[in-house]
């Protein structure tokens, strides 16, 4: 049985976002949960058993690059070749396909939104199906890599011989320039930015939705758990990705 309170909340997020002329998105873990990719922060969250220290940060993959990819291997590989697209995925993709939302500004490296459809993606913090090779600057493709690891770990590039590493931002890093300047754009420049599936504390990506706030703009939020913007937020729906926005795209297509 549906739930009269959510519907009321999902009927007016319809409403902000129908009357704003820029709707850009912003995305966290919680949006791929659905696709079993497993969030970081939480219940059974990535970093509650591996270290981020190790696997993601930068100084130690400059030191011992197999532990990366051994946990690439064991972990990453398997969720992402397992993963497929989820309803709220699509639901974002309709939304950009009808020209209600004009960009997805994303935290997640999954690659799960341009798989749904989904054309105008900012992603902050890279994507975890590309590899670039550190001495040639060659890009390798997922399928690519996984074969090699196969028979060497760390992988070469197969074009060179060189260490490849992840097109993701590991810890110690800074985000792409052009990305975050798009984003920064996109961010100043929405009337409306519906926060989906983050919990908006990694910095700078979190600071964007605040940057809509200071330029005239609204937030709405989709997150199950608290936020540092609830209190600030036009709206908050405290549920699942997959399961309010298909009802907010279909409200919209109306």
């Amino acid at each position: 049985m549906a739930d009269p309170g959510l519907q009321n909340l999902i009927g007016r997020a319809a409403g902000l976002l129908r009357g704003a002329q820029r709707r850009v998105a912003f995305t966290g873990a919680g949006v791929s949960a659905d696709s079993g990719i497993p969030t970081y922060r939480g219940a059974g969250g990535l970093w509650t058993r591996y270290d981020p220290d190790k696997y993601a940060n930068i100084n130690y993959f400059r030191k011992d690059p197999a532990y990366y990819w051994r946990f690439f291997r064991d972990v990453r590989y398997p969720a992402l070749d397992s993963a497929h697209p989820n309803a709220a995925h699509a639901a974002l993709a309709a939304l950009e396909r009808s020209g209600q939302l004009d960009a997805i500004i994303t935290q997640n490296i999954d690659g799960l939104h341009q798989e749904a459809g989904s054309e105008r993606v900012l992603e902050l913090h890279g994507n975890t199906r590309r590899f670039l090779c550190q001495q040639c600057a060659a890009v390798v493709d997922l399928a690519t890599v996984w074969n090699l690891l196969q028979s060497a770990l760390p992988p070469p590039c197969p074009e060179c011989g060189g260490g490849l590493r992840p097109d993701v931002v590991l810890f110690g890093e800074m985000l792409p320039e052009q990305i975050l300047r798009q984003a920064v754009e996109a961010a100043r420049s929405a009337d409306v930015m519906l926060v989906v599936g983050s919990s908006l504390v990694v910095q700078p990506a979190a600071g964007l939705p605040v940057l809509t706030l200071e330029h005239g703009g609204r937030v709405l939020i989709v997150n199950v758990g608290d936020t540092p913007l609830d209190g600030v937020a036009a709206l908050k729906i405290d549920a699942g990705a997959a399961e309010v926005l298909p009802q907010l795209a279909a409200l919209l297509e109306k």
